[in-house]
């Protein structure tokens, strides 16, 4: 069992399937008292594109996902949440290190063309995690 563990959600979907799945694993593998910590990595925005964007859209987006972010904490027995800025696999693992997380939680996908080139967060996190990593797909 697990006393601090680490579930990163992405926002990416219309849904929250896959995150509630991962919080239903996490809560499996927790220890009695074990602290639950979503998290969410908002990327940086390119500066080429963000004089395009509204000057509230940020702010409002920041708004949104933290309060999202904290209600499906809220619905977790011992969970919080936390919403931080970077790159999301780099910032997932620096994060994690920081925390002192013993097991990270996160969903994936089924990898594509994009994915063998680049990498997907979730094969980013397992390859340099020093941690437990649990997927899911």
């Amino acid at each position: 069992m697990y006393h601090n563990i680490l579930v990163p959600v992405a926002f990416e979907e219309d849904d929250n399937t896959k995150a509630q799945a991962a919080l239903r694993v996490a809560r499996a593998l927790a220890a009695e008292g074990a602290q639950i910590t979503l998290l969410h990595v908002i990327e940086q925005v390119p500066g080429y594109a963000v004089n395009y964007l509204p000057k509230e859209y940020l702010a409002e987006t920041r708004a949104a996902i933290t309060a999202e972010l904290a209600a499906m904490a809220s619905a977790v027995p011992g969970a919080v949440s936390q919403v931080v800025g970077g790159h999301s696999g780099r910032t997932i693992l620096d994060w994690a290190e920081e925390a002192g997380t013993d097991l990270i939680v996160i969903a994936s996908h089924r990898p594509g063309m994009q994915d063998l080139l680049l990498g997907s967060t979730a094969s980013q996190v397992v390859r340099h995690a020093a941690c437990a990593v649990h997927v899911l797909r």
